[in-house]
């Protein structure tokens, strides 16, 4: 049997050095010679009449050198799992120049390997004080949205010109200069605007104009600031081409009649409700507004408690170990990873390895668990979602468990939803053990608050 020792060689690093004697893989080694000899076939010989010299000397240096290093390898592994020995990775054999097996003089081998050992530290989230950032749904957003659904419905009709703010524009833009003059090998794109995206002052320019009818614009001149970032980044451009000409091409002009607020309109636009007034569909909406608002809450606390999590739980980490076992993972291209490249990850690795570290402790102190019934609903809900208003609780749904039940068998799928799930009851659990405290305030506040903690932490 292989002993082994053990020696600390650093912070969370071990050296273990594995050691077999020729005890331990010798009378292994001649049972899978004699093997050799019986099932080998070369030659000249029948099988299983091969002389036992010839295969010793063809198969028997490989042979022993792959017993000895099995051997090696069991001792470790027996180790570890008696040991019970919360480590990184696997260990990481170290340089042993001294290893030169000779079946014809066996003797005691012995390996060094290094280990780095997962560190113990404490979760603490009991002082920490959170804000949760409520959005009300309010009748504007209301509003907004039943006319997006009643346009998003509507009847699409070409009227000869332009009349109306709420007209849609399918465009041509081409770069050209201030004559209209398209430039060669100048951007060409295409979009689809309203009327009223464009500035109230170069609306009026608008009115009148058919299918087939061009001016040019400038982009800074024909939008406000919000309506023109929003065109550049739809056209694929940059902030210095809204100074630029364009020339604009209409191919199309249309409009959308807009529904009429009747049952017939809300069976259409919410076919699994059962919705027969006008009232009736304003508050589903703004049930399934507020509902949006309070996810982007919760994502948002959730986001801060992850930081929280991060930085404030103190754990100590065996780096030198770690970029070591960095430096064996090939890079995108299967080659080794250079020093530079693996100081330039280092950074996000270590992220990365603390939260899963802590994320796994939470999973495990608290009995964390993910149903069959909690996986197969996740997929229920990620179907219904493809579908969006169709009405899937009409008729046979046979159809849905049998391809929930084609999920449940695909491990790529079923290992995705599981990661979903468990990270939700994680942020759960730390939204339990904070002090929270609830303050309202507006979306373009929430939104403003978001995009300015992005800039931050970027």
């Amino acid at each position: 049997m292989a002993t082994v020792t053990r020696e600390n060689i650093g912070l969370l690093t071990d050296k273990l050095t594995v050691t077999i004697s020729k005890e331990d893989y010798f009378p292994s080694f001649e049972k899978t010679l004699k093997n050799y000899s019986k099932n080998a076939s070369i030659p000249g010989f029948r099988k299983g009449m091969v002389p036992a010299g010839m295969i010793k000397k063809m198969y028997g240096p490989g042979i022993f050198t792959e017993e000895v290093i099995r051997n090696i390898e069991k001792g470790l592994n027996d180790y570890l799992v008696n040991e019970k020995l919360e480590i990184f990775a696997r260990p990481l054999p170290l340089p042993n120049a001294d290893f030169k097996p000779s079946m014809e003089a066996p003797a005691d081998y012995s390996f060094e390997f290094e280990i780095g050992l997962k560190p113990g530290f404490e979760l603490s989230l009991s002082k920490t004080k959170t804000t949760f950032y409520k959005v009300k749904a309010t009748d504007a957003m209301v509003k907004e949205e039943v006319e997006r659904l009643q346009n998003r419905f509507g009847k699409m009709t070409e009227p000869e010109a332009v009349s109306s703010d709420d007209h849609a524009l399918n465009l041509t833009f081409e770069a050209c200069d201030a004559d209209g003059n398209v430039l060669e090998g100048g951007v060409k794109k295409y979009n689809s605007l309203l009327v009223k995206y464009f500035s109230e002052a170069y609306r009026p320019q608008l009115q009148g104009l058919k299918k087939d009818d061009t001016l040019v614009i400038v982009l800074k001149d024909a939008f406000d600031d919000k309506e023109r970032n929003w065109v550049l980044s739809d056209l694929g451009l940059k902030e210095e081409d809204a100074v630029a000409h364009y020339k604009l091409t209409i191919t199309k002009v249309g409009f959308i009649e807009k529904r009429e607020l009747n049952e017939e309109f809300f069976k259409e636009a919410m076919p699994s409700k059962n919705i027969t007034t006008k009232a009736e569909f304003r508050a589903e909406i703004e049930k399934d507004i507020q509902a949006y608002w309070d996810k982007q809450s919760s994502n948002q606390l959730q986001h801060h408690l992850y930081h929280v999590l991060l930085d404030d739980t103190k754990m100590e980490l065996p780096e030198g170990f770690l970029k070591k076992w960095l430096s064996t993972q090939p890079d995108g291209n299967k080659q080794p990873k250079s020093p530079e490249q693996i100081e330039a990850e280092f950074p996000t690795f270590i992220n990365q390895l603390k939260w899963t570290l802590i994320s796994d402790k939470i999973i495990n102190e608290n009995q964390l668990r993910v149903t069959n019934e909690e996986l197969k609903e996740s997929f229920k809900q990620q179907i219904m979602g493809y579908f969006g208003n169709m009405n899937l609780a009409e008729g046979n749904m046979e159809w849905m468990d049998q391809y929930v039940e084609g999920l449940m068998k695909d491990e790529q799928q079923v290992d995705g939803a599981y990661r979903r799930i468990i990270t939700e009851k994680v942020f759960n659990w730390a939204e339990g053990e904070v002090k929270r405290e609830e303050k309202l305030i507006s979306a373009e506040e929430f939104i403003k608050m978001n995009e300015e903690h992005q800039h931050q932490h970027h």
